[in-house]
């Protein structure tokens, strides 16, 4: 078993010829558990040592040079890149995914990208006789690693029912959400939710510590209560100890932020605390804490 991924049960899942686009933070772990789960892997990386060192690390794996080579013969294919003209560059042109794949084959975008990307791919699938799948994730890093991700998809719901037991793989919950782009607007939803708390608890524990308490004590007394929060759980102690390196970037979040307040401008909604956490994000990067995890917030508050 490689250390770099947790050992978990899998579900019962006939084998399936696999192919993953993207093997960052996410992607590695992603691909590492539809392996050990006993699919049949090939992988594609911009940076071909990152696919290199994925297929000595798991035995049997396959490494392709392009897009297009890795999709080849794939049932479904899973990607995780860093933006929409990412995606874009791995599932179009003589190179891209779609050139490669076979008849009726699944893409199944794991990015957090824009809802228009998401239309605009699942048309161009259709087009030529494939299937196109959004499924952005929530769990970061750690759920990565541990199997236990969170997927919110949009598409078919008959091609949704194929993907989702392979999936599960890296996944503890995998939802279909709506028709194309419901996925990506689904992550929007969670963004918003994920800002908002952060920077509420942030001004927490800031107000506690300047008020002299234990926020320790504090943290460990209203967890119990109604502030109860994953955040808090999970990065309540670390924040208030000046410890950001757990993970999702600032960087990141400037970036799906700026996707949901993109959306909110074609669909109306008001998002005004979004837009003034995102330019406290802003000053963040200002810091020079780009590469600091979400809860970085507090930082401006000291």
């Amino acid at each position: 078993m490689s250390t770099s991924i947790a050992t978990k049960t899998y579900e019962p899942c006939p084998p399936r010829a696999v192919a993953f686009l993207g093997l960052g933070v996410m992607g590695h772990a992603m691909a590492g558990h539809l392996a050990v789960a006993g699919h049949r892997v090939t992988v594609y990386n911009r940076t071909a040592r990152k696919a290199e060192a994925f297929c000595a690390e798991f035995a049997g794996s396959r490494c392709a040079a392009t897009p297009a080579l890795a999709a080849a013969g794939a049932d479904l294919v899973f990607s995780c890149v860093g933006n929409d003209n990412d995606l874009r560059s791995v599932t179009l042109g003589d190179n891209g995914a779609f050139a490669g794949m076979q008849a009726g084959a699944v893409f199944v975008d794991h990015t957090t990208a824009s809802a228009d990307v998401a239309r605009e791919l699942a048309a161009k699938a259709q087009a030529r006789g494939l299937h196109f799948i959004d499924a952005p994730v929530s769990g970061g890093e750690a759920g990565a690693k541990n199997g236990v991700l969170t997927v919110m998809c949009g598409g078919d719901a008959a091609v949704f029912e194929r993907m989702k037991p392979v999936a599960m793989a890296f996944s503890r919950a995998v939802t279909l959400m709506g028709p194309s782009g419901a996925g990506q607007l689904t992550k929007m939803v969670n963004q918003i939710c994920v800002a908002g708390v952060v920077q509420g608890l942030a001004e927490a524990i800031a107000f506690g510590q300047q008020a002299g308490l234990d926020m320790t004590q504090v943290l460990e007394v209203i967890g119990k209560g109604a502030a109860q929060s994953w955040q808090m759980d999970n990065r309540g102690k670390t924040m208030a100890e000046g410890r950001f390196d757990f993970g999702f970037a600032v960087d990141w979040m400037r970036k799906d932020l700026g996707l949901v307040l993109d959306e909110s401008q074609r669909n109306g909604a008001r998002l005004p605390v979004t837009a003034l956490i995102d330019q406290f994000y802003a000053d963040v990067q200002a810091m020079g804490g780009g590469r600091w995890d979400t809860s970085s917030l507090i930082k401006r508050l000291k």
